[in-house]
């Protein structure tokens, strides 16, 4: 940990919000825009932190995941706005997909007050919030269940899944690179989510902030498969353009 109170302090706000502008860094630390970019070379340079255009993150594994309950913590009032902006625009009775991720089980809950859903999910956690609603029903996809987080994955859970054409897919990622592909660890949930993006009529993707230029080794696809983006900011350069390109529907959560 380096000894200067303020890069100690710059490090704690970077890994609360997972990734953040130096504009952001100045504001929240009340210094120059020259003191940050300062800091975060020295701290990039020791491999505290992670530069990209625009901003900084946490430096993170293109071949694992971080922990289930740190993804809960880590932009926990984000993922909350975003599922309130997701539960918004879901109408009562259709019928949905819910992939694994702590922001879809966010979007489960904020779905509680909803009636004649119909849900399909490989996330038994998602499973257990929304089994609390009387007046929707939960299918549970069958599969090998991931101790770690309760994802269900593997060649049964990706059978099961193309019996069902859905109304809405809503689906998290780990990471959206500035290509437009979207990412994600573990291969065997990949297959599964590829196969929820097949068999839904419209595709939802509900990702903070902290996803864009986030790098995962698998590809789950591409942003041009996605109708709706919902996030809690403006993404940076180049994803505006990628996403009009695709004629993505961008939703901003307030």
């Amino acid at each position: 940990m380096n000894s200067n109170p303020r890069q100690i302090t710059l490090l704690k706000v970077v890994q609360e919000l997972g990734s953040v502008t130096v504009e952001q860094l100045a504001e929240k630390l009340g210094v120059t825009l020259q003191t940050v970019r300062r800091d975060v070379q020295r701290m990039a340079e020791t491999g505290q932190l992670t530069r990209f255009h625009g901003g900084v993150r946490v430096p993170s594994s293109t071949t694992e995941n971080i922990g289930h309950q740190q993804r809960v913590n880590l932009n926990s009032e984000a993922k909350t706005r975003i599922a309130r902006s997701v539960a918004a625009a879901v109408p009562n009775d259709c019928s949905l997909i819910l992939n694994i991720g702590t922001t879809t089980e966010a979007i489960a809950r904020a779905l509680l007050r909803h009636t004649g859903l119909r849900v399909i999910t490989n996330n038994l956690n998602v499973a257990s919030i929304l089994s609390s609603n009387p007046n929707s029903e939960v299918i549970v996809v069958g599969g090998v269940v991931r101790g770690r987080d309760q994802g269900i994955v593997g060649e049964a859970a990706v059978d099961f899944i193309r019996q069902f054409k859905v109304d809405i897919a809503l689906i998290g990622i780990s990471g959206i690179e500035s290509d437009g592909s979207l990412r994600d660890y573990d291969y065997r949930e990949v297959k599964v989510s590829q196969t929820i993006i097949s068999h839904a009529r419209e595709v939802w993707l509900a990702a903070d902030h902290s996803k864009f230029n986030r790098p995962a080794m698998v590809e789950v696809g591409a942003i041009s498969q996605i109708d709706r983006l919902f996030t809690d900011a403006t993404p940076p350069s180049p994803f505006g353009a990628l996403l009009t390109e695709a004629q993505v529907q961008l939703h901003i959560a307030e």
